[in-house]
Parts: C-alpha cells; structure tokens; sequence
C-alpha cells in the first residue's frame, strides 16, 4: 500500500508533526509511505523520521529557497479556507502546488492533517485513492465559517478520524456528513529508550507551549500552595510561548523562584519526564494530550484538569492519575499533595500509568489505520465492479455488445452472468 500524509510544515515543532511522523515511521515498516510538506522554513526536520519514509515539500520558504519571493505566495489563497487559523501562510502558490500535487500523486491513500488541508485532499485528488481527513484539534474549537467550509468539502472524502471519541459523536452528530467514515483514532506515542522513572525525585514536571490555553497560571498558584507544605518538591515547566513573561512575573510575585522553572522548550522530552515523579496539565481545552501519555510512557502518574477532550479518555481517574476543575488551583494542589504525601500510591499509579500507556504504542495505533484503509480499499474496489458490472449490462441490453463473452472481455474478465 502507497500512503501519502499531506502536512503543514514537517519542518517544525508540535504535536501533529510528532505524531505524524511516529505513525509514519511505523507504517513505513510494511508500506510505502511519504511525507509531504507542504511548507519548508529550514533545512532538516527536527523530529527523527527513520530511513524508510520519504519526506519532500511543495514550497520552500527559507531565506535561501526560491519560493519566498515569488509574487503567487503574496496572493492570497482560494481554495485553503480563509477561515482556517494557519490562512495567512497560504498563498496563490501553495493552491497551485498542492492541486498539482494531487492530481499527480500515485498513493492509494491520501492522508490530511489539518481542516485546510482536508479541504484541499476533498476538492483536489485525482479519482482513485482513499481520501481521509485527520483531525488534531477538534469541532468545538473552529469557528462557524469553518464549519461551513468542512461541511461543504468533506462530503467528498472517504473517513474523518478524530483523536478522541468525544469528537468522533461531534462530528457525527452535528457536522453531518452521510457516507463518510467518522472514526476516533488516538495519536501514538513511543516507548522511550530510557528506563522509567522510579517515583523518588521531588519534582512535578509540565510541558507544553507556554500559551493561555495551557493555564501555567493556574498550575504555578497550586505550586504554591504545594511549596508551603512540602517546600522539598519543586515544579519544572518545558515549553517556549507568548506567556513566558507573565509566567516569570507570577512566579516572582509569589515568591516561588526556589521551586518553580521555567526551563524552555526541550526535545527529546523524555530523560525530562524520567526526572520526575509527578506529571502536571493545567489545561482549559486539550484536543488529545500528547504530553498526557508521553508522561504515562515514562512511568508518571498525571494530576490533570478534566477538560475537553483528551485527558478524561486517557487519565482512568484514581487509577493512573487524578483528574480535577478546569481553573482550580486548590484542587490542583490536594491532587498533587495527595501523591507527594503518599509514596506508595504516587509509585503504584506510575506503575499502572506505564502500564495502561502501552495502548498509545505506534504498533497498535498504525495496526487501526491499517484497518481503516484496507477497508476502505475494499469499499473501493468493490464500487468499481459493481459500477463496472452495471456498464456492462446496460451495455448488453443495449445491444452495444453482441454476446456476453464481449461484455465480459471488455470487463477484463469479471463475470457477467
């Protein structure tokens, strides 16, 4: 099988690359597969793809590139909704490249990853492969002329995948699109080469883009409520953003500069999460929760905020981890309090955390997309004998074709009785 994810910019950092690139690579050890880009800003990706995955790009926008300054990539985009967050990276240049893409590509099956570029994969491939749109964020999240955008486009592709059920029944629910497969398929996660961590270092451990959505400012306010009790654990907190400075003011102002870092981005992440023994989201919306299960593979347990979507698929509650409010600082701080104070249970939940994370593995993940395709290629294939079949007996009631033995060679073979 020939499968062909279309991406925003592997060149980058963030969840979707990751995960993509973790499915990739798996994939890749039974299939062909590729990767293409369909912006490049620097010269190599930053996560490792393997040896077997074929990435290349469509436009390439660094300072030595030749697309930059091409007067197609100041025109806005038509096709690319302008109502999609990444609109203003897209150009005159990018429709034309992808379209040509498109209509070019060999692959049996063509991968999406952002609504843009589902949109694009639902107009634009020629007649022949699966079409399928993943989804990294979620319904709830886009505006309604997105919405109308995804509900006038996606009835012409084959499946939608969510990464949480709770999506999947938004997107079967209320977009509304007959005759497309709407399934929830979780992002992978890889067990990391290092052994997990043992549950004794005094360090609570957040990672992710140091952004409103994430609300450090809430997890820092439990901190200190933490730091007053048990001023021997300490907060770590990896990830760059727009809230940096008002992240280092919060910390001033409540004196926690002893216990509270903010250590910039890290990649890899894992030998960080092995150094803790706690993991901490403080989220107000989480589409999935990469950072969730990449903790839980490091044998932590996770005191997370039960926001929508991910963690309350991901967290078994009192289990694996704590689930609290959105925007509790109080409940923030008993939750870690409770596995601070009780090394047992903080080291069986990391146990159980190792142990339930094992379904996130790429192996598992990969072996559903299998699934999915190789149904869908069934589905294909058998419209086309069915619309075959349906030719050739109009065409012998017609009298086009003297005998069944013609209608049958003209069908290459396939039976027509």
């Amino acid at each position: 099988m020939h499968i062909s994810f279309l991406i925003h910019n592997a060149y980058g950092i963030g969840g979707t690359i990751r995960t993509t690139f973790n499915l990739a690579r798996t994939l890749a050890e039974r299939h062909d597969v590729e990767i293409v880009s369909a912006l490049r800003h620097r010269d190599a990706p930053v996560f490792d793809l393997g040896p077997r995955v074929e990435l290349r790009h469509l436009v390439d926008i660094r300072e030595s590139g030749p697309d930059g300054a091409d007067p197609a990539h100041a025109r806005p985009a038509r096709v690319f909704p302008a109502a999609e967050g990444r609109f203003a990276q897209y150009s005159e240049l990018t429709d034309h490249r992808i379209a040509q893409h498109l209509r070019r590509t060999e692959a049996d099956v063509v991968v999406g990853t952002r609504p843009g570029l589902n949109v694009h994969i639902a107009r634009q491939t020629r007649r022949g492969p699966v079409r399928i749109g993943q989804e990294h964020l979620t319904l709830d999240t886009h505006s309604r002329a997105l919405k109308l955008a995804l509900r006038g486009a996606y009835p012409r592709l084959d499946a939608v995948t969510t990464v949480t059920e709770a999506d999947a029944r938004a997107y079967r629910s209320r977009l509304r699109l007959p005759g497309v497969r709407i399934e929830a398929v979780p992002n992978s996660v890889p067990a990391p080469a290092l052994a997990p961590c043992d549950g004794s270092g005094k360090w609570v451990v957040a990672a992710g883009r140091l952004a409103r959505v994430k609300r450090y400012d809430v997890l820092i306010r439990a901190f200190a409520q933490v730091a007053a009790e048990r001023p021997d654990w300490r907060l770590r907190i990896y990830g760059g953003g727009t809230e940096k400075a008002a992240l280092r003011a919060l910390i001033d102002e409540l004196g926690l500069y002893n216990h509270v870092f903010l250590m910039g981005p890290a990649n890899p992440l894992e030998p960080e999460w092995a150094k803790g023994s706690i993991a901490a989201v403080s989220s107000s919306l989480e589409s999935f929760g990469m950072t969730i299960v990449e903790a839980m593979r490091c044998g932590l347990p996770v005191v997370a905020t039960d926001c929508p979507h991910g963690p309350g698929e991901i967290i078994a509650d009192g289990v694996d981890g704590k689930l609290v409010p959105v925007g509790d600082p109080q409940a923030m701080a008993g939750s870690l309090l409770s596995l601070i104070n009780d090394d047992d249970a903080r080291k069986r939940m990391g146990r159980a955390a190792l142990a339930a994370s094992a379904r996130f593995d790429p192996d598992r993940v990969a072996g559903r997309y299998e699934a999915l395709f190789d149904e869908l290629l069934a589905c294909r294939r058998g419209n086309r004998l069915r619309g075959g079949l349906h030719r050739a007996r109009g065409a012998l009631l017609s009298g086009a074709y003297a005998t069944k033995d013609a209608a049958r060679a003209a069908l290459g073979g396939v039976r027509t009785a």
